[in-house]
């Protein structure tokens, strides 16, 4: 007789993931950075990271930005909460239109960065999650001719 192994609830369960992403807007470009490390290494994302216990996601996003590309940036507003299947977790994105406030976004942890126009939005190799920001909030942003990201007072 086969052995019946009971697993318990959640053990099966799919990883939940929150993190946060930065589409900094300027001139009428957005700035996508291609990742250096990991399981999606060489795909291009929108900058960002994990969202850490007892924090906001506009804190996470200011702090993840200075940690990635030692900027500061602004939060601007909310674009979008991206979630997305992936083959072993689940990816809920907070994606926030943002302005930098000074620093040069240098790259700490990507590969490489480009700023991409409306015409060149598909020039990159997007990952799933931020293929869904760029179709659903991006294209719309540069297309009504928005160019940077301003404060709103």
């Amino acid at each position: 007789m086969a052995e019946v192994v009971t697993i318990p609830d959640g053990e099966n369960a799919m990883k939940n993931i929150h993190v946060v992403c930065a589409v900094i807007l300027h001139d009428g470009k957005i700035f996508a950075t291609q990742r250096g490390y990991g399981e999606y290494k060489d795909g291009w994302e929108f900058p960002g990271g994990k969202i850490e216990k007892d924090e906001t996601p506009e804190h996470a996003i200011v702090r993840e930005i200075r940690e990635e590309l030692n900027t500061e940036i602004e939060p601007i507003r909310l674009l979008d909460t991206i979630e997305e299947e992936y083959p072993t977790f689940h990816i809920s994105m907070k994606c926030f239109l943002c302005r930098v406030k000074s620093g040069k976004l240098e790259l700490l942890e990507h590969e490489a960065a480009r700023w991409l126009d409306r015409d060149h939005l598909y020039d990159v190799a997007w990952l799933p999650a931020d293929l869904d920001l760029v179709r659903n909030q991006v294209e719309k942003l540069l297309a009504d001719g928005e160019m940077d990201a301003a404060s709103e007072a």
